[in-house]
């Protein structure tokens, strides 16, 4: 059980991040000229109404990942861990929907989030491949 558990950490990591308020990135008009970034926590719905939708549905998918993680954790079963290697790597493609807006919406925060979600993914496909 207590290897399992490691299985938690980047999901965990990932899910502090998308709880700070620095993931999200809206730009703004002020002007013709001049736009104003600001960024919100994943879990904010300021960028999904401004049709930024992949950090939330990232953010969900997070949660979920670390509920079956933990239901794995105590129960051992490969399905579980499947279903959450699945869920994983669409929870990591979601989050790397932000690049495809543009650089303007990429912050650190959220090629760290994007990053832990495609190490996790990996780390379970690779544990499943050996079982």
């Amino acid at each position: 059980m207590k290897k399992r558990l490691l299985y938690l950490l980047f999901p965990v990591i990932a899910l502090i991040l998308e709880i700070l308020p620095f993931g999200a990135v809206c730009n703004f008009a002020v002007s013709p000229e001049r736009t104003q970034r600001k960024t919100f926590s994943y879990f904010s719905l300021v960028p999904y109404g401004y049709a930024n939708f992949t950090p939330f549905i990232t953010a969900l998918i997070t949660c979920v990942v670390i509920v079956l993680l933990l239901v794995y954790c105590f129960r051992g079963k490969h399905s579980i861990a499947k279903a959450s290697k699945v869920l994983t790597g669409v929870g990591a493609v979601a989050s790397f929907g932000q690049f495809f807006l543009g650089l303007n919406y990429i912050s650190i925060v959220s090629v760290l989030i994007s990053l832990a979600l495609a190490a996790e993914f990996i780390l379970l496909h690779l544990k499943l491949k050996v079982d």
